[in-house]
């Protein structure tokens, strides 16, 4: 089997089993595969349900239904009529696919196997216990932790019963189902935490048992199956919650780890720093990708634009990683041109190479939480609050060669924008890049202290502050720094003053002393009207 370099996730609910009208068909089913066709993706990962409850015809785990527990929620007082009527049409359009003997994953798996497609059911390994009859199963179950704790009323992985339910899960898909794989998420949004806090050590062992029991299940059902598992990019990060990456890729028991960053927010990330992983399988048989996920959540984007797809693209190549997981791209559904433009480009930085990137910070949005306990162990850059002739330092990875593509007249234009919240036209900042001072001549402002509306939300107190960089300040491929100073505040107010975004935009010529717009056209060039061939 040739190993997969760019897999899709499809979650089998936001862009599938909600989407259609009762009764599903077929067809509907199978346009998980059929979106796909024609673009690099090479395998899809296909959830396999939500929490403890599944999509396919299991026998062995709950079917999603009015008497699984992860349902409950959205059934008045735990009966079978249903209050969230997304979650009542997903249940009837599986049921009518199982019960007409057209299993929703056999459909998907079949499919795929006729179009060349590979396919790697991915398993939401962590969920919140039932506390009415499984409270002894939980890490909280002693009783003696803070109700804060993380994951404290999750299942403790230390529970061999806890285990083995996800086991027989994993076995019955591996002998009824021709899937090419397997992946264990273990770092889903529902719970990442496996262990209580003073049982990581002894947790790591269990754990690393479990993980060899789960590779021999799928090597049983066939010795060129993969086992994949969807971890934080940090190893010390897995280490403190009891999974070893390290030692499962020296075992050869992991085929391929998926790693990332802000999992838990959905955010796209592109300073994700994949060297830890990538030391520690060094040596093994063991593959790493780079998970991309296309949330922006700002108050101008949704979802990625193409520009800053490639930025991350090329920042997670150039460090060396041997695939992309692109996962929970569901924002873009129905997929249209700017979808597929982004897939095809997504496999070759080289093609990425001279177009252009929109790099950006990381910041909190009411999409993304510094919150710990949101997205364990991941420290945000931004926001940054700014105290008196305290400089503010933000690190910001970039993979061009700007140097090298400005020397041959491929480099439009280089733009520097920091954005600081609660800043009046009566404030002081100083900026530099690479600590180099930043000219103001080369600095517009754009005042934003009050806005009537919005692209999505207003984000009202704040300044602009954009930076035309020339050829003197321009970043370097590699680390930068970006610094922020505050000089001088305005002595009449009380709010505290901070750094939310900081963006980075490099714009490229198609070639030298190319025009930059479409047909012949050039925003320097000013209005025109659309000419046809």
């Amino acid at each position: 089997m040739n190993k997969p370099k760019i897999l899709f996730e499809n979650d089998s609910r936001h862009t599938l089993i909600y989407m259609y009208e009762q009764p599903i068909n077929k067809e509907e089913q199978e346009s998980a595969i059929d979106e796909l066709l024609g673009t690099p993706v090479d395998a899809l990962l296909f959830n396999m349900g939500y929490g403890n409850a599944f999509l396919h015809g299991s026998n062995v785990g709950d079917r999603w239904g009015p008497d699984a527990y992860a349902t409950e929620i959205f059934r008045p007082n735990k009966g079978r009529l249903w209050d969230h009527i997304v979650f009542y049409r997903a249940y009837r359009n599986a049921k009518k696919l199982i019960d007409e003997g057209n299993d929703p994953l056999h459909i998907i798996c079949n499919r795929a196997n006729d179009v060349g497609m590979l396919v790697y059911p991915t398993l939401q390994v962590q969920a919140r216990a039932d506390l009415a009859s499984e409270s002894h199963l939980t890490i909280g179950a002693e009783g003696d932790l803070d109700t804060n704790t993380p994951g404290v009323h999750d299942f403790d992985f230390k529970h061999e019963d806890v285990r083995n339910r996800r086991l027989k899960l994993i076995e019955e898909t591996l002998n009824n189902y021709s899937v090419d794989g397997f992946e264990l998420n273990l770092n889903h949004y529902a719970g990442s935490h496996f262990f209580r806090p003073d049982q990581i050590e002894p947790g790591r062992k269990i754990m690393n048992d479990w993980i060899r029991e789960i590779h021999q299940a799928v090597k049983r059902s066939g010795n060129e199956r993969e086992l994949v598992v969807r971890i934080p990019a940090s190893v010390d990060k897995c280490l403190s919650l009891g999974m070893d990456p390290e030692q499962w890729a020296s075992d050869g028991i992991v085929d391929m780890i998926s790693a990332e960053s802000f999992s838990l927010s959905s955010t796209l990330d592109s300073s994700t720093d994949f060297t830890s992983m990538l030391n520690a399988v060094e040596g093994s048989k063991c593959r790493v990708h780079a998970v991309i996920r296309n949330r922006i959540g700002s108050d101008r984007l949704t979802t990625a634009t193409a520009e800053m797809v490639r930025a991350v693209a090329c920042n997670y190549w150039d460090q060396g990683v041997q695939g992309l997981t692109l996962a929970a791209w569901s924002g873009d559904w129905p997929y249209g041109g700017a979808f597929y433009e982004q897939l095809r480009e997504i496999p070759y930085p080289e093609v990425m190479e001279v177009k252009d990137k929109f790099y950006f910070i990381p910041t909190e949005s009411p999409d993304a939480s510094r919150d710990e306990t949101l997205d364990p162990g991941l420290a945000m850059q931004l926001p940054a609050d700014l105290k008196l002739n305290k400089p503010v330092l933000l690190k910001m990875p970039i993979s061009d060669d700007i140097s090298r593509w400005g020397s041959v007249g491929r480099i439009h234009e280089v733009l520097l924008r920091v954005r600081i919240m609660r800043a009046t036209e009566l404030d002081s900042l100083k900026f530099r890049l690479n600590e180099q001072e930043l000219p103001e001549n080369n600095l517009r402002k754009i005042d934003y202290t009050y806005m009537m509306d919005a692209p999505r939300y207003r984000s009202h107190s704040s300044y602009w502050y954009v930076f035309k960089l020339d050829r003197e300040h321009w970043p370097v491929n590699g680390s930068n720094l970006v610094e922020v100073t505050l000089l001088d505040r305005n002595p009449e107010l009380t709010p505290h003053i901070y750094v939310r975004d900081v963006e980075l935009e490099i714009k490229y010529l198609r070639g030298k002393s190319a025009h930059r717009g479409d047909r012949y056209t050039d925003p320097d060039l000013g209005p025109n009207d659309s000419i046809v061939k």
